[in-house]
């Protein structure tokens, strides 16, 4: 009972910061979502920052699972690009985009969420970080590009389009057009035949003296 109850406070603050946002989650509105009684907030985490820092984490944790299997499954750089485009509708559609939006928000004052917020995205950024050097090695990349600076850096990206979607659908459109040029090169790369990467790489070694 007690384990099914803090999911469902978890749960509950969830969706309480997705439909009416983090200022609005009080314990009342929180219990409320999540069908119990106030008091087990405190009794099971104390605050209803500490509550919320908790649901964040067990947010990320809920997301990066849902979408291990196709992470794995990704056989080449514009694949991941066709992958981040379909998460990037179904994290939208879930009001997952708004929540990350609502958390950076809070977190700026709130040193729980701060770190709670931070901590999420490192899940998604070491899963990436996998992918990326799984998928770079078959190019002449290799070697050359920080798979975990990369992960980090596409992590990044993504937030900034996901959160620049709101005010600006087509600009945010022509971002992810971008990236996804940017990965269509990496597959130039990978095809070129073994003299011809030995050159690229060459050139790579050449340039980063």
């Amino acid at each position: 009972m007690s384990a099914a109850t803090k999911e469902k406070l978890l749960e509950g603050a969830l969706r309480t910061v997705v439909e009416q946002g983090v200022a609005k989650a009080s314990a009342r509105t929180i219990a409320a979502t999540a069908g119990v009684g106030q008091g087990l907030i405190f009794y099971h985490f104390g605050s209803v920052d500490e509550l919320l820092a908790a649901a964040c984490r067990f947010g990320a944790e809920q997301r990066v699972a849902r979408y291990r299997e196709r992470l794995a499954a990704l056989g080449s750089l514009a694949e991941l690009m066709e992958f981040a485009r379909s998460m990037h509708e179904e994290e939208r559609a879930a009001g997952n985009v708004a929540l990350l939006g609502q958390l950076l928000a809070a977190g700026q004052t709130s040193p729980a969420l701060a770190a709670a917020t931070a901590d999420g995205l490192g899940l998604w950024i070491r899963e990436l970080e996998e992918v990326l050097t799984r998928l770079l090695s078959a190019t002449p990349l290799a070697g050359y590009a920080d798979p975990a600076g990369l992960a980090r850096a596409t992590a990044a990206s993504f937030i900034g389009i996901e959160l620049y979607e709101g005010v600006d659908p087509q600009g945010a459109g022509s971002a992810l057009d971008a990236l996804e040029q940017l990965a269509g090169l990496a597959a130039v790369l990978e095809g070129l035949g073994s003299l011809s990467q030995r050159v690229v790489r060459h050139g790579l070694r050449r340039g980063t003296r």
